[in-house]
């Protein structure tokens, strides 16, 4: 969502930001480096791109190849401040909502600090995992400078063009910051080829990736609730909207919304009123409502829709990757 009223306050973030690039790019701000070759996944955005479920479908790939891979991420959200490797068995405020996702449907190793650097640190000097190859996948990562990264994988979408920089829109970065970045990943609809056009017309030359995004949505019977608390909630309503839901109510809330009690019984309330048959929400938002899952009343039993990414070309795409990687290595990083 935009918010022209705050256009005044943009040159102030623009001119912060190019104090932090210009102290980063002179070496004024070190640039640290772990031992094992890093490969970030993020976006320009506040939010809504889809870098977890890329970050996601990555490791899922690039673990069936044979490939050893960790998960480094800030875990945005967390109560604690303490590096940690998350227990997917654990909880949002322990870990943050989107680094227990990626545990819980990768199986890799997902370490959190308020330092990245340090979170790789951490998986670098695990015991049991000290003597083998691996890489490290860095979630939300583009704007992240201060650890050095090997291949930065930006996400970017049509809609990135006519934004504008925060406060006033949506961009941490303006557009023309997409040139640091090794990959572009755009999303695979109608607006792609013409996208993918204007990208090697602005001189872009690296390899351009395209995503195709699924929704499941379990079966339901009769209208539902559906609520969240993400960066783009009107995304997720057009996505149950297009796969045949038809929507009682729908209740959107800031990212990484932390709900209570009172709430979910005042929005339960309201959803019966409304005719609704059942509730239906994110994974993420799934994993931040914790044991509250289990308080929704029986009337309104409580779905979870699930969003994965699908990578054209994906053999190709994870041989690019391994091919990049191996000199680093010196040996395929297996």
């Amino acid at each position: 969502m935009k918010r022209p009223w705050l256009a005044p306050l943009t040159p102030l973030y623009a001119a912060g930001l190019a104090l932090r690039n210009l102290r980063i790019e002179h070496g004024w701000e070190p640039v640290r480096q772990l031992r094992w070759p890093v490969v970030s996944i993020g976006n320009l955005s506040t939010g809504g791109a889809g870098k977890t479920p890329l970050t996601i479908a990555l490791a899922k790939a690039l673990t069936r190849r044979g490939l050893r891979v960790d998960v480094l991420s800030k875990g945005y959200g967390r109560q604690s401040q303490r590096s940690a490797r998350v227990d997917p068995n654990g909880t949002a405020e322990e870990f943050g909502d989107e680094p227990l996702l990626i545990a819980r449907q990768t199986g890799v190793p997902v370490y959190v600090a308020r330092q990245r650097y340090d979170a790789g640190q951490l998986a670098e000097t695990e015991p049991s995992d000290s003597e083998k190859s691996a890489m490290h996948l860095l979630d939300d990562g583009f704007q992240h400078r201060q650890l050095h990264r090997d291949i930065d994988i930006l996400l970017l979408d049509s809609r990135d063009g006519r934004d504008s920089l925060l406060p006033a829109g949506n961009l941490r970065e303006p557009l023309k910051a997409a040139r640091r970045a090794t990959v572009i990943a755009i999303p695979a609809k109608d607006d792609a080829p013409q996208l993918e056009a204007a990208l090697r017309a602005w001189g872009f030359e690296g390899p351009i990736w395209r995503l195709r995004r699924a929704m499941e949505v379990p079966p339901v019977d009769g209208p539902v609730a559906a609520f969240c608390g993400i960066a783009r909630p009107e995304q997720f309503f057009a996505g149950l909207e297009a796969l045949g839901l038809q929507l009682a109510a729908r209740y959107a809330f800031p990212d990484h919304h932390r709900y209570t009690p009172a709430e979910l019984q005042r929005f339960s309330d309201l959803a019966l009123e409304a005719g609704a048959t059942a509730f239906i929400t994110t994974e993420k938002d799934q994993v931040r409502l914790g044991t509250l899952s289990a308080s929704f009343p029986d009337p309104l039993p409580l779905k979870t829709a699930s969003l994965r990414i699908e990578i054209e070309q994906e053999d190709e795409v994870i041989e690019w990757l391994v091919d990049r990687l191996t000199p680093l290595f010196g040996h395929p990083p297996l």
